[in-house]
Protein backbone atom coordinates (compact mmCIF):
# COMPACT_ATOMS: atom_id res chain seq x y z
CA UNK A 1 0.00 0.00 0.00
CA UNK A 2 1.06 3.30 -0.38
CA UNK A 3 1.90 6.32 1.62
CA UNK A 4 -0.54 8.90 -0.42
CA UNK A 5 -3.48 5.88 -1.21
CA UNK A 6 -4.58 4.95 -4.36
CA UNK A 7 -5.46 7.34 -7.22
CA UNK A 8 -7.44 6.88 -10.25
CA UNK A 9 -7.86 9.29 -12.46
CA UNK A 10 -10.14 8.93 -15.48
CA UNK A 11 -9.21 10.60 -19.01
CA UNK A 12 -8.70 9.64 -22.44
CA UNK A 13 -6.07 12.32 -23.18
CA UNK A 14 -2.37 9.84 -23.35
CA UNK A 15 -0.77 13.15 -22.63
CA UNK A 16 -2.53 14.15 -19.39
CA UNK A 17 -2.04 10.28 -18.46
CA UNK A 18 1.93 10.43 -19.38
CA UNK A 19 1.91 14.27 -17.44
CA UNK A 20 0.16 13.08 -14.33
CA UNK A 21 1.27 9.32 -13.57
CA UNK A 22 4.31 9.90 -12.90
CA UNK A 23 4.26 13.22 -10.60
CA UNK A 24 1.22 11.27 -8.61
CA UNK A 25 3.49 8.55 -7.60
CA UNK A 26 6.41 10.35 -7.18
CA UNK A 27 4.17 12.37 -4.71
CA UNK A 28 3.36 8.63 -2.61
CA UNK A 29 0.50 7.46 -4.33
CA UNK A 30 -0.41 4.55 -6.44
CA UNK A 31 -1.92 5.31 -9.73
CA UNK A 32 -4.32 3.86 -11.31
CA UNK A 33 -5.82 5.41 -14.73
CA UNK A 34 -9.11 4.54 -17.11
CA UNK A 35 -9.42 5.97 -20.85
CA UNK A 36 -13.35 5.84 -20.29
CA UNK A 37 -16.36 6.25 -18.04
CA UNK A 38 -17.39 2.22 -18.13
CA UNK A 39 -13.76 1.37 -17.57
CA UNK A 40 -13.15 3.77 -14.29
CA UNK A 41 -16.75 2.28 -13.00
CA UNK A 42 -15.54 -1.20 -13.52
CA UNK A 43 -12.06 -0.57 -11.74
CA UNK A 44 -13.39 1.20 -8.85
CA UNK A 45 -15.98 -1.80 -8.57
CA UNK A 46 -13.32 -4.27 -8.26
CA UNK A 47 -10.91 -2.11 -6.28
CA UNK A 48 -11.65 0.58 -3.97
CA UNK A 49 -9.81 4.02 -4.72
CA UNK A 50 -8.99 6.66 -2.27
CA UNK A 51 -9.48 9.93 -4.75
CA UNK A 52 -10.85 9.99 -8.07
CA UNK A 53 -9.21 12.68 -11.14
CA UNK A 54 -12.00 13.10 -13.32
CA UNK A 55 -12.31 14.55 -16.90
CA UNK A 56 -15.89 14.95 -18.26
CA UNK A 57 -15.02 15.35 -22.10
CA UNK A 58 -15.04 11.02 -22.05
CA UNK A 59 -15.54 9.04 -25.10
CA UNK A 60 -18.41 6.89 -24.11
CA UNK A 61 -20.28 9.00 -21.44
CA UNK A 62 -20.23 12.88 -19.72
CA UNK A 63 -18.19 12.73 -16.82
CA UNK A 64 -21.17 13.91 -15.09
CA UNK A 65 -23.02 11.02 -15.02
CA UNK A 66 -19.72 8.95 -13.47
CA UNK A 67 -20.09 11.55 -10.53
CA UNK A 68 -23.94 10.53 -10.08
CA UNK A 69 -23.14 6.35 -10.47
CA UNK A 70 -20.35 6.56 -8.09
CA UNK A 71 -22.24 8.60 -5.24
CA UNK A 72 -24.75 5.80 -5.46
CA UNK A 73 -22.13 3.58 -3.32
CA UNK A 74 -19.24 5.73 -2.87
CA UNK A 75 -18.01 8.65 -0.69
CA UNK A 76 -14.60 8.77 -2.60
CA UNK A 77 -13.50 12.05 -3.26
CA UNK A 78 -13.83 13.18 -7.07
CA UNK A 79 -12.16 16.06 -8.67
CA UNK A 80 -13.05 16.70 -11.88
CA UNK A 81 -10.13 18.23 -13.86
CA UNK A 82 -11.92 19.59 -16.95
CA UNK A 83 -11.16 22.18 -19.80
CA UNK A 84 -15.04 23.00 -19.65
CA UNK A 85 -14.90 26.47 -17.79
CA UNK A 86 -18.48 27.42 -17.62
CA UNK A 87 -19.97 27.94 -14.46
CA UNK A 88 -23.38 26.00 -15.10
CA UNK A 89 -20.88 22.77 -15.93
CA UNK A 90 -19.01 23.31 -12.29
CA UNK A 91 -22.12 23.73 -10.58
CA UNK A 92 -23.76 20.25 -11.80
CA UNK A 93 -20.34 18.48 -11.44
CA UNK A 94 -19.90 19.67 -8.06
CA UNK A 95 -23.93 19.62 -6.88
CA UNK A 96 -23.98 15.75 -8.35
CA UNK A 97 -21.24 15.06 -5.74
CA UNK A 98 -18.11 16.08 -6.95
CA UNK A 99 -15.36 17.20 -4.32
CA UNK A 100 -14.00 20.21 -6.40
CA UNK A 101 -12.98 21.42 -10.02
CA UNK A 102 -10.19 22.55 -11.55
CA UNK A 103 -9.61 23.79 -15.26
CA UNK A 104 -6.87 22.26 -17.42
CA UNK A 105 -4.13 23.00 -17.33
CA UNK A 106 -3.26 22.63 -13.98
CA UNK A 107 0.02 22.79 -12.33
CA UNK A 108 1.24 19.55 -10.37
CA UNK A 109 1.33 21.28 -7.30
CA UNK A 110 -1.86 22.82 -7.30
CA UNK A 111 -3.42 19.71 -8.03
CA UNK A 112 -1.40 17.78 -5.49
CA UNK A 113 -2.32 20.41 -2.62
CA UNK A 114 -6.32 19.99 -4.08
CA UNK A 115 -6.05 16.52 -3.95
CA UNK A 116 -4.79 16.63 -0.45
CA UNK A 117 -7.69 18.58 0.38
CA UNK A 118 -10.48 16.09 -0.49
CA UNK A 119 -8.77 13.69 0.98
CA UNK A 120 -8.51 15.13 4.36
CA UNK A 121 -12.20 16.43 3.86
CA UNK A 122 -13.35 12.68 3.45
CA UNK A 123 -11.81 11.81 6.76
CA UNK A 124 -13.69 14.43 8.56
CA UNK A 125 -16.75 13.21 6.78
CA UNK A 126 -16.53 10.24 8.30
CA UNK A 127 -14.56 11.49 11.87
CA UNK A 128 -17.09 10.87 14.90
CA UNK A 129 -15.25 14.36 16.77
CA UNK A 130 -17.46 16.37 17.91
CA UNK A 131 -15.27 19.29 17.55
CA UNK A 132 -13.84 21.07 14.71
CA UNK A 133 -10.69 23.74 14.40
CA UNK A 134 -9.49 25.81 11.55
CA UNK A 135 -6.82 28.40 13.02
CA UNK A 136 -8.43 30.81 15.25
CA UNK A 137 -11.80 29.28 15.34
CA UNK A 138 -13.23 26.57 17.26
CA UNK A 139 -16.64 25.00 16.61
CA UNK A 140 -18.08 22.17 19.34
CA UNK A 141 -20.77 21.05 17.55
CA UNK A 142 -22.52 18.90 20.12
CA UNK A 143 -23.41 22.01 22.12
CA UNK A 144 -23.46 24.38 19.28
CA UNK A 145 -21.08 26.52 20.38
CA UNK A 146 -18.49 28.88 18.39
CA UNK A 147 -15.17 30.78 19.43
CA UNK A 148 -12.67 32.71 17.60
CA UNK A 149 -9.25 32.43 20.12
CA UNK A 150 -11.18 31.08 22.87
CA UNK A 151 -13.95 34.02 22.70
CA UNK A 152 -17.69 32.78 22.23
CA UNK A 153 -19.25 33.94 19.34
CA UNK A 154 -22.99 34.12 19.21
CA UNK A 155 -24.50 33.16 15.86
CA UNK A 156 -27.95 33.37 14.36
CA UNK A 157 -29.57 29.79 13.78
CA UNK A 158 -28.84 30.32 10.11
CA UNK A 159 -25.53 31.51 10.70
CA UNK A 160 -24.44 28.57 12.52
CA UNK A 161 -26.37 26.25 10.17
CA UNK A 162 -23.92 28.01 7.39
CA UNK A 163 -21.35 27.79 9.16
CA UNK A 164 -21.71 23.81 10.20
CA UNK A 165 -22.03 22.92 6.32
CA UNK A 166 -18.83 24.55 5.73
CA UNK A 167 -16.88 23.42 8.45
CA UNK A 168 -18.42 19.40 7.81
CA UNK A 169 -17.00 19.91 4.19
CA UNK A 170 -13.96 21.85 4.88
CA UNK A 171 -11.62 22.03 1.87
CA UNK A 172 -14.41 21.58 -0.52
CA UNK A 173 -16.45 23.25 -2.59
CA UNK A 174 -20.48 24.14 -1.42
CA UNK A 175 -22.71 25.57 -3.95
CA UNK A 176 -25.45 28.38 -3.32
CA UNK A 177 -27.79 25.18 -3.86
CA UNK A 178 -26.23 23.14 -1.12
CA UNK A 179 -26.10 25.51 1.17
CA UNK A 180 -29.88 26.83 0.50
CA UNK A 181 -30.62 23.21 0.91
CA UNK A 182 -28.73 23.00 4.38
CA UNK A 183 -29.74 26.34 5.82
CA UNK A 184 -33.58 26.52 4.32
CA UNK A 185 -34.41 23.30 4.07
CA UNK A 186 -34.60 20.70 0.66
CA UNK A 187 -36.91 22.18 -1.64
CA UNK A 188 -36.50 25.79 -0.25
CA UNK A 189 -36.19 28.36 -3.36
CA UNK A 190 -34.28 30.89 -1.50
CA UNK A 191 -32.57 33.30 -3.87
CA UNK A 192 -28.44 33.21 -3.90
CA UNK A 193 -28.30 36.84 -2.59
CA UNK A 194 -29.61 35.39 0.68
CA UNK A 195 -26.49 33.20 0.78
CA UNK A 196 -24.35 36.42 0.14
CA UNK A 197 -26.26 38.26 2.99
CA UNK A 198 -25.64 35.65 5.02
CA UNK A 199 -22.12 35.05 4.20
CA UNK A 200 -21.35 38.74 4.61
CA UNK A 201 -23.33 38.58 8.55
CA UNK A 202 -20.78 35.43 9.65
CA UNK A 203 -17.85 36.88 8.25
CA UNK A 204 -18.23 40.54 10.31
CA UNK A 205 -18.26 37.88 13.36
CA UNK A 206 -15.97 34.92 12.48
CA UNK A 207 -13.03 36.61 9.90
CA UNK A 208 -10.34 39.18 11.69
CA UNK A 209 -11.05 41.22 8.47
CA UNK A 210 -14.33 40.68 6.36
CA UNK A 211 -13.06 42.22 3.47
CA UNK A 212 -10.18 40.02 3.01
CA UNK A 213 -11.14 36.63 4.33
CA UNK A 214 -9.35 33.62 5.67
CA UNK A 215 -11.36 31.24 6.94
CA UNK A 216 -14.53 31.95 4.62
CA UNK A 217 -13.33 31.84 1.08
CA UNK A 218 -15.40 32.70 -2.38
CA UNK A 219 -16.03 30.57 -5.20
CA UNK A 220 -17.08 33.14 -7.60
CA UNK A 221 -20.65 32.22 -9.26
CA UNK A 222 -20.70 28.98 -7.50
CA UNK A 223 -20.45 28.99 -3.59
CA UNK A 224 -17.91 28.90 -0.55
CA UNK A 225 -15.59 26.68 0.75
CA UNK A 226 -13.94 26.49 4.15
CA UNK A 227 -10.31 26.70 4.46
CA UNK A 228 -8.86 23.57 4.58
CA UNK A 229 -7.51 22.27 7.66
CA UNK A 230 -4.00 21.12 7.98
Amino acid sequence: MSVGGRLLIVDDEPQIIRALSPALAAAGYTVETAGSGEEALSKMAAEPCDAVVLDLGLPDMDGKEVIRRVREWSEAPILVLSARDLESEKIEALDLGADDFVNKPVGVGELLARIRASLRGRERRFATNANFQCGPLHVNFAIRRVTIEGVEVRLTPREYDLLRTLARHAGRVVTHRQIIAAVWGPGAQADPQFVRVLMAQLRQKIEADASSPRLLLTEPGIGYRMAAVD
